[in-house]
């Protein structure tokens, strides 16, 4: 998958960042809190904060243990909430939020997969015969509600 951007969906104010399969035509949106957006859009901006926020603080530790965070598997969606597993080049894997798991993939640059049994129930195909990616979101925001995935804002 890859990162299209994050957005927020008016008039409920409920940012969501945008997925699209990496050859395909599908997208998968996810509603995920404003301080996710945040550090999502960071990542993708490729702005430095002046000091490590959360996610800079885990890749940074990471590189100390010497362990490097392989892929993000979004892997399930159950009433309405989406579940992710990080996982590391030692084997190990962690349950995360979907959000946290994207912020980090972003600044580690980690793969991001989701399941086809997710992006079947939840992706979208958004018609290619807008100019460019951002009207193509604009045109998905204003036809989509968070209740279309089981989830009210």
């Amino acid at each position: 998958m890859e990162v299209v951007g994050v957005r927020v969906e008016m008039p409920s104010n409920q940012p969501i960042v945008l997925l699209k399969e990496a050859h395909g035509e599908r997208y998968l949106p996810i509603w995920i809190g404003m301080t996710e957006a945040t550090a999502i859009a960071m990542a993708q901006a490729e702005e430095p904060p002046p000091r490590p926020l959360t996610h800079d603080l885990f890749r940074d530790v990471l590189d100390a243990l010497g362990v490097r965070l392989s892929t993000v598997n979004i892997v399930a969606l159950r009433d309405g909430i989406f579940f992710a597993d990080l996982v590391f080049s030692n084997g190990v894997e962690v349950s995360a939020r979907p959000s946290d798991s994207i912020a980090l993939a972003l600044r580690t640059g980690a793969r991001i997969f989701a399941s086809e049994d997710v992006v079947r129930e939840a992706g979208v195909i958004i018609p290619d015969d807008q100019e460019d990616e951002v009207e193509k979101f604009r045109e998905f925001l204003d036809t989509i509600t968070p209740e279309d995935f089981g989830r009210a804002g």
